[in-house]
């Protein structure tokens, strides 16, 4: 092999490296929790203005945030690296393989936690940049360093740090906060009991065998199937709540309905199949929230822009 071709070979394989780095960091930050982001901010900041806000200021919002919500996840994959190990489902994250160390991933979060405090000061205000310094907190020591393994309920209280997208987006757009934006992060902390606890059912096992509470681990599959009832009809509840508070129209309230009505079926099926000793499939209730959440947000989007 001459010179010129074990050049190539090497500058290939640095670029592969690097490629492989990159991709180790990004998966730090949780990408696929970042579209929960996505979907409470922007529909948010549409209600806050009753219209389209500002392109740039949607931009900086949604860019702060994800940096926040990256840091969170980075602490979160940092302090979870022990138990992550001796799960299925976690066991190919980079701090498990090895494609990123627990140095790297730290510097990487206090990064991202001081960069998008910063941003989100600069180019929206105070408020929505102490929300997201806040949502980080919660998260990473009051819900991965204190409750998550010490009790069932983790996720019950450990998933307000999921509602404060909701609040950083009004806050960006108005500089304050009122009535409507605590209801959709009441909406949001009903819902994600009967998000997480389906998920949690189908890895009892491996969450088990790590310790760790969740409740689909602790309880039988009907205790757990009547919890997520529960919590799904509060949900439903509170969603329409925001209909008299934030003027909402048609399109909101035929979507609350609907959409709830669907969120609500699908939770009693995963208790009727567990009562009865059938295949509780609870997955297709985790996907089913996450479809429900998605749309009664778009129709919050839809709703402020819409003459009716």
């Amino acid at each position: 092999m001459d010179i010129s071709t074990t050049s190539h070979v090497t500058a290939t394989t640095d670029r592969r490296s690097v490629g492989r780095t990159l991709r180790a960091y990004v998966a730090l930050t949780k990408p696929r929790v970042l579209e929960l982001l996505l979907v409470t901010t922007v529909p948010v900041m549409i209600l806050a203005a009753r219209g389209l806000p500002d392109i740039w200021l949607i931009f900086a919002t949604v860019i702060g945030g994800s940096l926040s919500a990256g840091s969170a996840a980075a602490f979160n994959m940092y302090l979870d690296r022990d138990i992550d190990a001796h799960m299925q489902r976690t066991e190919n994250r980079p701090l498990v393989t090895g494609e990123v160390s627990p140095r790297g991933a730290l510097t990487f979060a206090w990064t991202l936690a001081i960069v998008s405090t910063v941003w989100l000061w600069a180019f929206t205000n105070p408020l929505a940049a102490a929300l997201s310094a806040g949502a980080i907190f919660f998260y990473v020591v009051i819900y991965t360093m204190i409750l998550k393994r010490r009790t069932e309920q983790n996720i019950v209280w450990g998933g307000i740090a999921g509602c404060f997208p909701v609040l950083i987006g009004w806050s960006a757009v108005t500089g304050s906060l009122s009535w409507a934006p605590f209801i959709l992060f009441a909406l949001v902390f009903l819902w994600t009991p009967p998000h997480y606890w389906p998920l949690s059912m189908k890895y009892a096992d491996q969450y088990d065998e790590v310790d760790v509470p969740m409740l689909g681990a602790t309880r039988s599959g009907s205790q757990v199937g009547l919890q997520v009832i529960l919590y799904a009809w509060a949900t439903v509840a509170c969603s329409l709540l925001l209909i008299p508070v934030a003027s909402m129209g048609v399109v909101y309230t035929v979507s609350a309905l609907v959409f709830g009505g669907w969120f609500i079926y699908e939770s009693h099926r995963l208790y009727a199949r567990a009562v009865q000793g059938d295949e509780s499939r609870p997955m297709r209730v985790f996907h089913a929230s996450i479809t429900y959440l998605t749309l009664v947000f778009v129709a919050i989007a839809v709703d402020p822009l819409l003459p009716f």
